[in-house]
């Protein structure tokens, strides 16, 4: 994946943040994962990619992460279905960003959402992954972008 596409991505996920006006979110430098099992943390929602690119995003974060951006958000309710819920939503907000940019041939899936560590995760085989950290009121995440043409 180009440079360019990678920063598609760091632009949607700043720009999601943003609009919380609170703290301003910390991006670390992206760094490529050979596809074996990635890294996930508390909840992550992934999304599915189909048409003229195939692969997956997905929106990996801790709980405490998630709980700020719902405290950020207004919503008192920080019950498992609400983090779940928030997970696959933001997974949904970078990938269907990323569709308005790449156009209408990037076809996404709904999300599927996860607790915990799944037993896998799976990644095109002959592809990488990009890795972004993002830190946000000190609490971590990632997003996780593979992308074959």
């Amino acid at each position: 994946m180009k440079e360019q596409k990678l920063q598609i991505f760091l632009d949607i996920i700043t720009n999601y943040f943003n609009q919380f006006g609170s703290e301003e979110l910390v991006v670390d430098t992206p760094y490529l994962l050979e596809n074996k099992q990635p890294k996930v943390h508390d909840y992550t929602g992934v999304i599915g990619i189909s048409g003229a690119q195939k692969g997956v995003v997905y929106f990996s974060a801790t709980r405490e992460l998630l709980a700020r951006i719902l405290d950020n958000m207004g919503e008192p309710d920080k019950g498992e279905d609400n983090l779940v819920d928030l997970a696959g939503e933001v997974a949904n907000t970078i990938a269907g960003n990323a569709r308005n940019e790449f156009g209408a041939s990037f076809h996404i899936s709904v999300p599927l959402v996860f607790k915990g560590s799944p037993q896998s995760i799976i990644l095109p085989k002959d592809e990488r992954s990009f890795i972004i950290p993002v830190t946000w009121q000190g609490q971590v995440g990632e997003i996780v972008v593979c992308l074959q043409q």
